[in-house]
């Protein structure tokens, strides 16, 4: 069950919220907990034992790692827990990778394939193991006290807004909420407003963008402009995707009277890769930097590790993202990058420049990390690739003409309008300084929504199934 289906919209939301509401306090991490068990068994009743198998033995670690004197037993004891989380992760996300790349080794050589039968990945897996990881090493670190509420760390890990696609989160940014938070008609609101607005990006940007992206990275020899259209419509398609999801997450949040914090801060305004990274999934670059590239050694031991360790950090980023040779690539372009920007501060070599020619150029660079990040395979993307200089002819194919409606390029402007002037849009707001204007200005954003969110309910009804990208991951 997704937020952008008629069954959410209409049946679990309103019920799940009645039900919260009429409960006493106490009783409501217990609902939380049924009303996510239940969202996720929805899709995979046989799963939900791995997400409780997950949850128990992260809540076991964690009264372990609590008693245990520092030393190597206790090192061993996360070693142990670190080791079965990412276990798990192995063997149901890159199982199918590791055989696959196997017998391409091995039938180049002319040897026999090793059959298997592939394994299912479970939804959400990458996500709340994150969690469950963030937890543990936050008490080996002694950052955080081990929780002895079993029923409000389960909560934590399953609560639905964050349980599918994030954003990632760490305990200790909960762990204060689910002993008290407060439930106003003001943060109800808010929570409504924000996840109509996710709603309204989904569906009536991203859903209705998808077709010509689908038909563009599947053109056997694309054009310059197919490649380039397909290129910029995906960039538009998964931000604004993803974070109308985020959208989604904060507002049923807050609607439970839950604070998350956000995820994105208007990335396809940044003026290099390193800045990008600090607006783009941020939950997500935050848990990479904490639990990753620190532990690799971070800058402590000087600057050639610092760079191996920003790009190792990139790479396993990207193959945390899917089990295909695509996203590591994708995560070798970026940390390739981000290793380059900061020699380049360090030798003093990096000047100021003007913003039309930094943002362009950042985007540019993104544009084309995303054609490998949305290609099936790696020779797909160079076939983009090939489009995208123009050694496939330069005009608009008739096979993808077709799909370039009124309606997609309607969406897609808007979306551009949205990106680059929305932050503007922001800051005008926070400086008109007018206690006056600013609910004014509230007020009519709310009206205007109304009826995008009644729309983008009539065209949800009228398409077919389409889940948001990052569930997949």
């Amino acid at each position: 069950m997704v937020f952008s289906s008629n069954v959410f919209l209409f049946l679990f939301l309103p019920v799940f919220l009645i039900v919260y509401y009429l409960l006493p306090f106490r009783w409501r991490s217990a609902w939380i907990l049924t009303g996510s068990y239940a969202l996720y068994s929805w899709w995979r009743l046989d799963f939900l034992w791995l997400l409780v198998a997950i949850t128990a033995v992260a809540y076991l670690y964690g009264l372990i790692l609590e008693k245990q004197s520092d030393g190597p037993r206790r090192r061993w004891t996360l070693t142990s827990a670190i080791v079965l989380n990412l276990g798990a992760l192995a063997y149901f996300k890159y199982a199918n990778f590791g055989i696959e790349s196997f017998n391409a080794i091995t039938q180049s050589f002319g040897m026999q394939a090793f059959t298997w039968a592939p394994i299912l990945l479970p939804i959400g897996l990458s996500f709340f193991i994150f969690h469950a990881i963030s937890y543990i090493v936050d008490v080996y670190r002694r950052e955080e006290q081990a929780t002895h509420n079993p029923l409000d760390f389960a909560a934590f890990i399953a609560l639905f807004p964050h349980l599918i696609a994030g954003p990632v989160l760490k305990y200790n940014l909960l762990a204060d909420q689910f002993r008290s938070r407060t439930h106003t008609l003001e943060k109800f609101s808010y929570g409504a407003t924000r996840f109509m607005t996710g709603f309204a990006k989904k569906v009536l940007i991203a859903d209705t963008i998808a077709p010509l992206v689908t038909a563009a990275f599947h053109q056997p020899n694309p054009s310059m402009a197919d490649a380039w259209l397909g290129a910029l419509a995906y960039t538009l398609q998964l931000y604004f995707d993803f974070s109308g999801y985020s959208d989604m997450a904060i507002g049923l949040a807050a609607m439970m009277g839950f604070k998350f914090p956000e995820n994105f801060n208007h990335p396809y305004i940044s003026r290099s890769i390193t800045e990008f990274w600090r607006r783009w999934h941020m939950s997500l670059s935050s848990w990479l930097r904490e639990y990753l590239y620190i532990s690799l050694g971070g800058n402590r031991h000087g600057r050639a590790r610092t760079y191996l360790n920003l790009w190792l950090t990139m790479v396993l980023g990207g193959l945390w993202h899917g089990a295909n040779w695509t996203f590591v690539l994708w995560g070798v372009w970026h940390g390739s990058i981000l290793a380059v920007e900061r020699r380049m501060k360090e030798a003093s070599l990096w000047k100021p420049s003007p913003a039309w020619l930094t943002i362009p150029g950042t985007m540019i660079l993104v544009i084309i990390g995303w054609v490998m990040f949305r290609a099936d395979s790696v020779p797909d993307a160079f076939r983009m690739y090939r489009g995208m200089l123009g050694l496939n002819g330069v005009s608009l194919s008739d096979t993808l003409a077709w799909q370039v409606k009124p309606s997609v390029l309607v969406s897609m402007l808007l979306a551009a309008l949205l990106v680059y002037l929305a932050p503007y849009w922001g800051n005008r707001v926070g400086d008109v300084g007018s206690k006056l204007l600013r609910p004014r200005l509230a007020v009519g954003a709310t009206v205007m929504l109304l009826p995008l969110f009644v729309l983008a309910i009539l065209k949800l009804s009228a398409q077919s199934y389409t889940p948001f990208l990052y569930f997949q991951f």
